[in-house]
């Protein structure tokens, strides 16, 4: 590669931490930075995030990707943690508040009190009556914590938030995708809701202006650290972006990426699918048509997915090593893991915020059954990779059913994707192959495709489905009797763990 050849750099703003990502146009990972930012536990149940730590984080890895970097740099793409909202004031670019945390459950009650909503909800957005959501979090914000509605308030996911602070406050605007998981967004007619606004309080007026996921936004400022005049050109909540960076662009393609927690999505098309109990609809895209049909086609293309939320994933092995001392390093669990052969009959649901698709239980918890006076550190560790692979199946039996088609492959990526062994599992669990690809920084890879389409480095969707390449491809075995017995035994635990909490 030419040194005068450009990069597209990812931003992935993650829950623990943000990765900035240099990618050339042959999709290869050139260069990256990171940097964890600081978790808030106020009370039980709560998680809060300081907005300007992120932003911090942002310029940090920005700074030090850019610093090293001989290309020039074509534009910016952002991919984001969903849901999480932040308040802030126009004129100073201040936060108002904490953000607040996709993991947090503090307005379940008042979910509960919105039954009777669920349907127009379910028709509106495909989503659930969920504390999970940001609906309800931006009610609680204007309500209880003290964030005035005035002609300053700004709302947003984070992806907004960065977009603001990348352009110097030029910009207020988000795409379909994380508009999708407020509960504030009609899915099939592409606005904001009045109706759903009106229902939680929120201020339309307040809302980022609504954009196609691929497509220019934005130059940067000055003050931004990769510098200034760069486009930003891409946005999708980070599912979403892991979806198009696995190049699961047809409908019936699904992946899954483990991270804090695993999102299972499957492409569903153009045409939106009605609600399906246990599962959610979403936004997976919206793109000109131009990168699918070629130079000159009109209009925009927006593609649908069904998807299963699984909340605690990735998060129970940080449990393992910050919060039980198990482990001392992520890097240590795979081995662990496979020292032993199985779990000694140990299983261990990892309902810590409650449970997700295709349960919605946020009153469920934690749960470990089958200890004996045998159990070590390795069964529970490896308690922790089958449920990975267990609330994958929990999922992907119920998307099946929804979309009356089989699923033939699982392509998977994140941070446990690296697990030979996890990738063993879910193949047995499911009966398909489980394939890994050569680049699995696809949340960020799917960002850089979303801005890079926008500013020409790459020509079509063809080309980006075509760079898509396998490290590791994992059939199931012949004999899936064992699997099937493991799992009825985890669906007996799942029962334990449901509706444990009573506030």
């Amino acid at each position: 590669m030419s040194r005068s050849d450009p990069v597209v750099i990812a931003l992935d703003a993650g829950t623990t931490g943000v990765r900035s990502v240099a990618i050339d146009e042959r999709s290869r990972v050139v260069d990256s930075a990171y940097r964890e930012f600081p978790q808030h536990f106020p009370r039980p149940g709560w998680v809060e995030h300081d907005a300007e730590d992120i932003w911090n984080a942002v310029q940090a890895t920005l700074g030090e990707l850019c610093g090293r970097l001989d290309q020039p740099v074509a534009a910016i793409g952002i991919t984001n943690q969903r849901e999480t909202i932040v308040a802030w004031s126009r004129s100073t670019g201040a936060p108002r508040h904490r953000a607040i945390v996709w993991q947090d459950r503090r307005t379940a009650e008042r979910c509960d009190e919105l039954t009777d909503h669920l349907p127009l909800v379910r028709q509106r957005t495909g989503l659930v009556l969920d504390p999970y959501f940001s609906g309800s979090k931006i009610e609680w914000l204007l309500r209880d914590g003290g964030v005035e509605i005035d002609a300053d308030l700004a709302l947003g996911t984070i992806d907004s938030w960065l977009v603001w602070k990348l352009t110097g406050g030029a910009a207020h605007v988000t795409d379909s995708s994380n508009a999708s998981r407020t509960m504030l967004f009609d899915i099939t007619s592409g606005c904001w809701s009045e109706e759903l606004c009106s229902l939680f309080g929120v201020p339309m007026g307040a809302l980022a202006e609504l954009r196609p996921s691929c497509g220019r936004v934005g130059l940067t400022s000055a003050d931004c650290a990769a510098g200034a005049d760069i486009a930003v050109s891409g946005i999708a909540g980070d599912q979403q972006s892991a979806l198009f960076g696995q190049a699961c662009v047809r409908p019936g393609m699904t992946k899954n990426t483990y991270g804090t927690g695993s999102f299972v999505l499957m492409n569903v098309g153009e045409t939106c699918p009605t609600a399906t109990e246990g599962l959610l609809t979403t936004v997976a895209w919206t793109l000109p048509r131009s990168v699918i049909d070629g130079p000159g086609a009109g209009g925009t293309h927006t593609a649908y997915a069904l998807e299963g939320a699984i909340f605690v994933t990735g998060a129970a092995v940080q449990w393992l090593r910050d919060g039980l001392g198990i482990i001392d390093h992520a890097s240590e669990m795979g081995p662990l893991a496979e020292s032993v052969p199985d779990t000694g009959g140990v299983v261990l649901v990892p309902a810590f915020a409650g449970l997700g698709s295709p349960w919605w239980d946020p009153y469920a918890r934690g749960t470990i059954l089958g200890l004996t006076r045998g159990t070590n550190r390795a069964h529970i560790a490896r308690a922790v990779v089958e449920a990975m692979a267990f609330q994958t199946r929990d999922v992907i039996e119920a998307m099946a059913g929804a979309a009356h088609r089989e699923v033939t492959e699982l392509r998977v990526d994140g941070g446990a994707s690296v697990m030979d062994l996890l990738l063993r599992l879910q193949a047995d669990q499911l009966g398909v192959a489980v394939t890994r690809p050569l680049v699995t920084e696809t949340t960020a890879l799917g960002a850089a495709y979303l801005a890079g389409l926008a500013e020409g480095v790459w020509s079509s969707v063809a080309e980006v489905e075509s760079a898509w390449a396998i490290d590791r491809r994992t059939e199931p075995a012949e004999d899936r009797s064992h699997a099937d017995e493991a799992y009825a035994q985890w669906l007996r635990a799942v029962e334990r763990s449901r509706g444990w909490a009573t506030d």
